[in-house]
């Protein structure tokens, strides 16, 4: 995902599972916490599970889908260290933003299914300081799988902008694909709600809050700075393509999108 602050997604899920310690009333851990029993299925990975209680569902999620779900963990010498049953609060995440034996894991049930997973500790936290250490150990419920919708093309002039674009004096070109309802338009530190997908030049997506199904809200101050010029040109409910040069995108930046990038951007709301 690109840089934008203020992205509601549930604390740690982009590296981790949740948070590693909870209040000191601990779920007991199961009898088979300290190695898989001999009748727990395993994969080609090291991965071992266990079903403890059958769904209704019929589908199983992708990596690449978001599930809720309710689920404990224990390290193996029975200490409990992270429970959403706990805190009585379900988790929300996509599957491919988690440790790999989850992403693996979850890909195994159904929805209402209960499964008991040993996940050895290459496919956990991988010995990173701080974090459950070895082989974890996780009960865990799928209540429900919502799937994420098929990424949107790349416009036909994602490589250029077309001669129609309107163009600013800082180089941002922009073109309106549906009118907005609002009459209004935001200020350069004004919060906006936004769906969006951004493309590199050549075509690649690189982030879409429309494939992960949640829109993004931020400062218009917190962005990069075609960003914060091109949504102070929107109305509520305009849709419009942005063609950002790099000196107004990652400018070069390490591990961020390169060269000129071009932006679907759906403005939500603003406030």
């Amino acid at each position: 995902m690109i840089s934008f602050p203020a992205c509601k997604s549930a604390p740690f899920l982009l590296t981790l599972v949740l948070a590693t310690s909870v209040a000191a009333a601990a779920i007991p851990a199961p009898a088979d916490v300290a190695a898989p029993p001999e009748d727990a299925e395993r994969t080609e990975t090291g991965l071992a599970s266990k079903v403890l209680a059958p769904g209704s569902g019929s589908t199983r999620p992708r990596a690449q889908d978001t599930v809720e779900v309710h689920y404990t963990g224990w390290t193996t010498d029975g200490k409990m260290f992270d429970s959403s049953v706990e805190r009585g609060t379900a988790a929300k995440f996509p599957l491919d933003r988690v440790i790999k034996g989850w992403t693996e894991g979850l890909q195994l049930m159904v929805e209402g299914e209960r499964r008991r997973f040993w996940i050895p500790e290459d496919l956990a936290y991988g010995g990173r300081p701080g974090r459950p250490a070895g082989m974890l150990v996780f009960d865990v419920q799928l209540l429900e799988i919502r799937k994420r919708p098929d990424p949107p093309s790349a416009p036909d002039d994602v490589a250029a902008p077309p001669a129609d674009a309107a163009a600013t004096e800082s180089g941002l070109s922009s073109k309106v694909l549906a009118p907005g309802t609002g009459t209004s338009h935001p200020g350069p530190t004004t919060t906006v709600r936004v769906h969006y997908s951004g493309w590199t030049t050549d075509g690649e997506m690189f982030d879409s809050s429309v494939v992960r199904g949640e829109p993004i809200e931020f400062p218009l101050n917190r962005v990069i700075p075609g960003w914060t010029e091109g949504l102070q040109l929107m109305v509520v409910g305009e849709k419009r393509r942005l063609w950002i040069p790099e000196e107004l995108a990652y400018k070069g930046a390490p591990n961020a999108p390169q060269g000129m990038l071009v932006f679907d951007v759906e403005l939500l709301s603003f406030k």
